[in-house]
């Protein structure tokens, strides 16, 4: 069996790839790709795997616009920290998903699924249909936050928020007028609930809104240095790994 790894941490991939080899000895790691568009150029010049085992937020975006950009055949095994609710189709269906972290009995019975339905003609237009319906539900992000206020609570709109940091381990909201709001989720969960086409996570401390830049400068080493309109002291350094993905992001 053929096994495509469509993963952006390296300590994931190890452990998957480690985890693979474990359960069945058969199985060769074809490669291991890190985002979108190496995924899309990999299944672009290489012979279609048996199973790609892919996570679903990606270090360029969502693993969702790999299937709008080429054809894939193969069956897929969702690895994913996203709520199970959101995913439960797989559960019935001819693909299958783990939540992270990855245990070794989740992915044995993973892959039994698999083994069961590979010879089913239908699973090429089963793994379509559900990938449509997730894409769907996908679509659907965080439009307000519900915030203790005096003795009672306010709502704030996501369409307020100028920019998110992280400092000390509490999450701060900047508000448009400038005003600060502490919230309870980290980074990590905010990145997944806000909608990626108008927020951007630029480093480990911020997440900025499209509206909240003012200029952007060449940084040394390819990092760019990304200037906010209401906090032009405020430092934004974005790797350079990070500032291609940055450009295609304000040129989409």
């Amino acid at each position: 069996m053929k096994v495509l790894i469509v993963e952006d941490e390296v300590r994931n991939a190890n452990k998957l790839s480690r985890l693979l080899q474990m359960l069945d000895s058969e199985i060769e790691i074809l490669a291991v790709v890190e985002s979108v568009k190496e995924c899309v150029d990999w299944l672009k010049n290489n012979e279609e795997p048996s199973l790609i085992m892919m996570d679903i937020r990606l270090e360029d975006g969502l693993c969702f616009e790999i299937f709008e950009q080429v054809e894939v055949k193969a069956p897929v095994i969702f690895t994913t920290s996203y709520d199970e609710y959101a995913l439960k189709a797989f559960k019935v269906n001819s693909i299958d998903y783990i939540m992270k972290p990855v245990r070794e009995e989740e992915l044995e019975q993973a892959l039994e699924k698999f083994k069961s339905l590979r010879s089913t003609p239908e699973l090429s237009d089963s793994i379509k249909d559900i990938l449509g319906n997730l894409y769907k539900k996908e679509a659907f992000y965080r439009s307000r936050f519900l915030i203790p206020y005096k003795d009672g609570f306010k709502t704030v709109k996501v369409d307020e928020i100028d920019f998110i940091f992280s400092e000390l381990k509490i999450t701060h909201l900047v508000l448009k007028n400038k005003s600060v709001i502490i919230v309870g989720q980290t980074l990590e969960e905010l990145e997944d609930e806000l909608d990626p086409k108008i927020f951007f996570r630029a480093n480990r401390q911020h997440i900025i809104s499209i509206d909240s830049i003012d200029n952007i400068q060449n940084y040394h080493n390819g990092k760019l240095k990304v200037g906010l309109v209401k906090d032009p002291q405020r430092e934004v350094i974005v790797s350079r790994e990070k500032a291609p993905i940055l450009k295609n992001w304000l040129n989409s």
